[in-house]
Formats: C-alpha cells, sequence, structure tokens
C-alpha cells in the first residue's frame, strides 16, 4: 500500500480553506492576512508563497484556486 505524500503546500492551502469557510477571514482578503494566523510559522510560509510566486498583497483566493503545487 502506498502512502501518498502532500505537498506542504496542499496543507497550507486546506488551511486556509478551513478558515474561508469559517468566517475568520475572506477570500477576498489579502495574502498577508493569514500571517496574524500563522505567528511564528509565519516567516517559512511567506517564503514558500513568495516562491511560487504570490505578493502578500494577493487575494486568499489566488492561492485557494492552485491546482497543482509542482515545484517543476
Amino acid at each position: 500500500m502506498t502512502q501518498q505524500v502532500i505537498h506542504p503546500m496542499v496543507k497550507l492551502q486546506r488551511n486556509v480553506q478551513s478558515l474561508v469557510e469559517s468566517n475568520i477571514i475572506k477570500p477576498t482578503d489579502s495574502i498577508w492576512k493569514i500571517a496574524l494566523l500563522y505567528g511564528n510559522d509565519w516567516q517559512h510560509w511567506k517564503q514558500e508563497l513568495l516562491d511560487f510566486g504570490f505578493s502578500m498583497q494577493d487575494p486568499i483566493a489566488d492561492l485557494l484556486a492552485v491546482e497543482n503545487w509542482d515545484e517543476n
């Protein structure tokens, strides 16, 4: 039985989706708003997002729209 490894960005995306569904943040909010929820881990996630071409001003909806996190 092969266990599929979930890309860390998929986990982040799922967490953010959950926050949107809970009305804690809105899809139209800027990505930087999730920094307030990630505290000390934010520097890591911010760098990951920047590496994938996001800016902190992009709407959260852009992050949620990504279907594939391949790093090719």
